[in-house]
């Protein structure tokens, strides 16, 4: 009879220390699922209680350090494109400023060795030269205000334009890096075609275009364009 009452007493104690040992387990594996549920008011029940809010504290502060983390990610994450978005934008304005820089050194050049003594093309000549110094001009401003790329305040001007006309207007101040490398340019179109988007950030992709195909030419030193 003392064997049988001793097995169930002692059975009545460890049933709630093998609970609380396999509550300690899983919550050591970041498992904050289980719950003691234990209804008595000794010892045990306590450290049982005291395992639960300690259980539910850990996952609650686990969950923010998660929040945090993927916070962190996501920081780390935007600071990697904007330096990368920095080093493109750096390597797009120097790549940018050569072709004005050319026009306007071929320009000045062919105004001071007098080439044409024809008033229209002298004021071509200044026009050009005007022209792509504004041109840099805004480069150097897109420059200096960098910061405005980091909060992605770029943002373009959509507008209508013809963009045969644009296409004929590079053509027209390229004119004379056209003829010191004795190139010939084919562009056929005639009627305008117009199209939507940033006209000033299309037109740096077609001088773009142009200035590599220029730096690029080889054989009959032939270029095409086409739309």
């Amino acid at each position: 009879v003392s064997i049988v009452i001793m097995f169930f007493v002692s059975k009545r104690f460890t049933k709630p220390i093998l609970q609380l040992a396999d509550i300690s387990e899983k919550m050591s594996d970041l498992d904050f699922n289980v719950r003691y549920t234990g209804k008595d008011n000794d010892e045990i029940s306590i450290l049982g209680n005291s395992m639960n809010r300690l259980s539910e504290k850990l996952e609650s502060t686990i969950s923010e350090l998660k929040s945090a983390n993927v916070e962190l990610e996501k920081d780390i994450k935007k600071k990697i494109q904007v330096d990368e978005m920095r080093t493109e934008f750096l390597s797009n304005v120097s790549h940018e400023l050569k072709t004005p820089i050319a026009l306007i050194q071929g320009y000045a050049e062919g105004l001071r060795e007098g080439i044409s003594d024809n008033k229209e093309d002298r004021e071509f000549y200044c026009d050009v030269i005007i022209d792509e110094a504004n041109k840099m001009n805004i480069l150097v401003k897109k420059l200096l205000t960098l910061n405005q790329i980091e909060f992605g305040n770029d943002m373009v001007t959509m507008e209508r334009f013809d963009i045969v006309e644009l296409i004929r207007g590079v053509l027209h101040s390229s004119e004379i890096l056209i003829k010191q490398k004795d190139i010939k340019v084919f562009f056929e179109e005639k009627m305008p075609i117009y199209v939507w988007g940033d006209e000033y950030q299309i037109e740096e992709v077609v001088v773009n275009y142009l200035s590599n195909a220029l730096n690029h030419v080889d054989n009959e030193n032939q270029i095409k364009i086409v739309i």
